[in-house]
This record gives structure tokens, C-alpha cells and sequence, in this order.
């Protein structure tokens, strides 16, 4: 691992940790895109290595943060969290069977679609 691939990582995690706690995301708008497009990682690659960070509690002061002031529905998070456990093994196995070309579009096209979605929604 070289320095710049360190300063690469440390803005990434810096940009992507921002992001998650002032609008919510990372994973998925920050991480993936920038290890494919700044570190050359493949498509799978890169979703791997996202979810590998998403094992540790790495949005715990931000939580706090939001918990303090209300704005944590708990019950709700419980029933995500059990249930992402469960999309999440069956996505992987979809994806791991995916060609990278078009897991690429597919990743793509969902940003695209959410981006519009909320330009437009009212």
C-alpha cells in the first residue's frame, strides 16, 4: 500500500463519514463509487470492502449525537437491522453470480433513479 492510496482511504473514510452524519449515507454513494473510480477496485470489490466497514460501529457517535436530540426510532432500526441481515446475504449471493459490467450499470442506474427521485420529488 502506498501513501497516496493511505491519504486516498483516510479522505474517503473522512468524506464518507461527513456524509453519513449530516444526510444519512456513505456506503453505497461514497465508498463504493470512490474505490472503484480513485483505487481501481472492482465493482464486487469495492461493494465487499463497504459492507466489511459497515461490520464495525462506525456511525456510534453520530448516533449518539442524534439519539440525544430524538431523532432515533429504535424500534424501527431493530426490525432494518434483522431484515438487512437477511437482504443483504441474498444480495451478495445475486450479486457474486453478476457479471461486474452489468452490476456496474445496475449499481449506476439505482444511483441515477434515487438522485432524480429526489431533485424531483416534492
Amino acid at each position: 500500500m502506498t501513501i497516496n492510496q493511505i491519504i486516498i482511504l483516510a479522505l474517503i473514510g473522512l468524506i464518507s463519514g461527513i456524509f453519513a452524519g449530516t444526510m444519512g449515507v456513505g456506503g453505497g454513494l461514497i465508498i463504493v463509487p470512490a474505490l472503484v473510480f480513485f483505487l481501481g477496485m472492482s465493482q464486487h470489490g469495492a461493494q465487499g470492502t463497504s459492507l466489511a466497514i459497515l461490520l464495525l460501529p462506525i456511525g456510534i457517535l453520530a448516533v449518539l449525537n442524534y439519539a440525544r436530540n430524538g431523532y432515533v426510532n429504535y424500534k424501527f432500526a431493530i426490525i432494518i437491522v434483522l431484515t438487512f441481515i437477511i437482504g443483504s446475504y441474498l444480495g451478495s449471493v445475486f450479486s457474486l453470480h453478476m457479471p461486474e459490467k452489468i452490476l456496474k450499470k445496475v449499481f449506476g442506474l439505482i444511483m441515477l433513479i434515487v438522485a432524480i427521485r429526489m431533485i424531483v420529488w416534492k
